[in-house]
């Protein structure tokens, strides 16, 4: 049965090949129309958090309810960038973290004291980052993930030598980050440095997998071009599926909102991983290939 499986793939991949640009395409297309509108709505492609956009973040030892404290903030300060999460230990819930911008602190938690009770100094903790340091902390790590982008893309080129085979690696690894920074702006989540880190993980994560199949076609010699890529499939999902419980595991394990916007971001892009590589990666390296022995002929002729 497994022979009869690998061979259905094997003449798909021969003879289909190039329907499996349609799946690639309208992911990309999805992606590109997310954070354009976002773009257009909010000036911004991905929303920041405070983090990297500069405000305070208030950790506060008293159970709250979050629902009513965000609605009571948010009347109280209509025009401020704000989130409120649960802070739990071991599942229970033990105090509230509250995250805002463009507000001071002393007025955010006079505010907050006037809603849950006046707090000793031991109850809470209160950390601010001013606007122009979060800017600095955004550029710097947009710039960690450019450099690092460009340095794969450096290395993916001095090992093959060719340009377009390097190119669809590489474009791969760019459209599981868009597709991942789209799902980011679909759930309405704001980016910390935590999450600039998920996705310069994700880089190395995605380009595991295309690297794989195009040292199977370009360096091996046996057999087609479709049984090379065929035998790679086996491999590169069980990588990535492997990689995709382990997030998974890991994002319902933890407490921590940070480490869960890691899980959330490396999900997304494994998943869009999958589709880029095999669909539009393989597609384009076939017929890449394939055009490159109708010169040959065409020149022996």
């Amino acid at each position: 049965m497994a022979k009869g499986v690998l061979s259905s793939v094997i003449h798909f991949y021969d003879h289909r090949y190039k329907q499996l640009l349609v799946l690639p395409v309208l992911l990309l297309l999805f992606s590109l129309a997310v954070l354009g509108s976002h773009y257009l709505k909010t000036g911004e492609f991905i929303e920041k958090g405070v983090s990297l956009k500069g405000g305070t973040t208030l950790s506060i030892a008293h159970p709250a309810d979050i629902v009513e404290l965000k609605s009571f903030l948010e009347g109280k300060f209509p025009n401020i960038d704000l989130n409120v999460r649960s802070l739990s230990v071991a599942g229970k819930d033990v105090g509230v973290i509250v995250e805002a911008s463009d507000v001071k602190a002393k007025v955010l938690l006079s505010a907050i004291e006037e809603k849950i009770g006046v707090l000793d100094k031991n109850q809470y903790t209160l950390d601010t980052t001013g606007p122009s340091l979060g800017k600095l902390f955004f550029k710097q790590a947009i710039m960690a993930v450019i450099v690092a982008f460009v340095l794969i893309s450096l290395v993916v080129y001095a090992y093959f030598r060719l340009f377009l085979p390097s190119f669809y690696a590489v474009f791969s690894v760019f459209a599981d980050m868009l597709f991942a920074m789209a799902m980011f702006d679909l759930f309405g989540m704001k980016l910390t440095t935590a999450g600039v880190a998920a996705f310069l993980m994700l880089i190395g994560y995605s380009i595991d997998t295309d690297i794989l199949l195009t040292t199977r076609v370009l360096k091996r010699t046996d057999g087609t071009v479709g049984e090379r890529m065929a035998s790679t499939i086996p491999t590169g999902l069980t990588m990535t599926f492997a990689a995709m419980i382990t997030v998974l595991v890991a994002y319902f394990a933890t407490e921590s909102e940070l480490l869960k916007q890691i899980m959330f971001i490396l999900w997304w892009g494994l998943i869009a991983d999958i589709i880029f590589t095999w669909t539009f990666n393989a597609a384009l390296l076939r017929w890449y290939l394939e055009n490159k022995e109708i010169k040959k002929e065409h020149n022996g002729n």
